[in-house]
């Protein structure tokens, strides 16, 4: 049983009974649910990673004071407090993690807030454009158990995914910089000598081509402790991961050197592939470069597409 499954387990026992008991007038005015920060609000959780946050709770989310005020908030809070530290042979700890509480009862607006700077999922095109990618899936990842308010489902599912000249200008930064470090600086650095620099030019070009695979899955891409999982999963270009993790785990000898820029461009090429597949570029070249320009002159607002080719990266 992963986090998910235990936390929607103990709210459907023990948290649901008792809000329907103790507090049915409130009962339309909550949500919960676990999601947030934790490997187990994306699923990814594994023996190894219960030694911190794998504990029965969920988020019991409240709309704002002049909803469910404070008192109620308090009574709320006890309540929480007083279901059964144990559940499945799990103990809930006494102390809460470092970072602050992430299960118990939140505020909706201050949960949001923390991840995205706006209590309600309306965002700006320069927010859209400056959020890193893991704190919007911290706002949208693991599940919703109940939501009778409808607030937060509302909210999740403004922020669910990049607008489309967002997702372009993202995309075209990142294909940039795959240009310039895979298919331009690797082998320079080489016939340089710079074996270092030239292990981060295949650093770069893994960090880009993973943020171009999840902007063309049009999913956000996690903290990148977990980033080569979720690729693995992605419906589209995710054996690219594979690839990746031989490229970042080999060394640079010669030998080795020009099978590693055979990967690179035999990436490249899949990328552009998935492009074309999506309308995105008009380029019919091998050349990334080309197409992060194509790419940003299919934006439709004028400003974002103004904006440096990498204002967003």
């Amino acid at each position: 049983m992963n986090g998910l499954e235990l936390s929607r387990a103990y709210f459907e026992t023990c948290g649901l009974p008792m809000l329907r008991e103790r507090f049915p007038q409130l009962l339309p005015q909550l949500a919960a649910g676990l999601t947030g920060s934790g490997s187990e609000c994306f699923g990814y959780d594994d023996p190894v990673s219960r030694d911190h946050d794998f504990t029965p709770g969920f988020c019991l989310f409240l709309p704002g004071e002049e909803t469910v005020s404070r008192r109620d908030a308090f009574l709320l809070e006890r309540a929480y407090a007083a279901l059964p530290r144990e559940f499945m042979g799990v103990t809930r700890p006494l102390m809460e993690p470092v970072g602050g509480a992430r299960r118990g009862v939140l505020r909706t607006a201050e949960f949001f807030a923390a991840r995205t700077g706006t209590p309600d999922g309306r965002l700006s095109a320069a927010q859209w454009l400056s959020l890193p990618d893991y704190a919007l899936a911290e706002a949208v990842n693991g599940e919703i158990f109940y939501d009778g308010f409808g607030e937060v489902t509302a909210i999740r599912a403004r922020l669910a995914a990049y607008p489309e000249d967002v997702r372009r200008k993202k995309l075209a930064g990142s294909l940039l910089l795959m240009a310039q470090s895979g298919q331009y600086n690797y082998a320079r650095c080489l016939r340089h000598g710079e074996t270092a620099a030239a292990q981060l030019a295949v650093t770069e070009f893994v960090q880009h081509t993973m943020h171009a695979v999840f902007l063309l899955n049009r999913v956000y891409q996690p903290y990148y402790k977990w980033s080569f999982r979720a690729m693995r999963a992605l419906p589209r270009l995710a054996l690219t991961a594979e690839l990746l993790e031989y490229l970042l785990t080999t060394d640079n000898a010669a030998e080795i050197a020009a099978e590693k820029q055979d990967v690179m461009e035999g990436i490249a090429a899949d990328v552009i592939g998935e492009l074309q597949r999506q309308g995105l570029t008009q380029a019919v070249c091998m050349d990334l470069e080309k197409h992060a320009y194509s790419v940003q002159d299919g934006i439709a607002d004028g400003e974002i597409r103004n904006l440096h080719l990498l204002a967003a990266v």
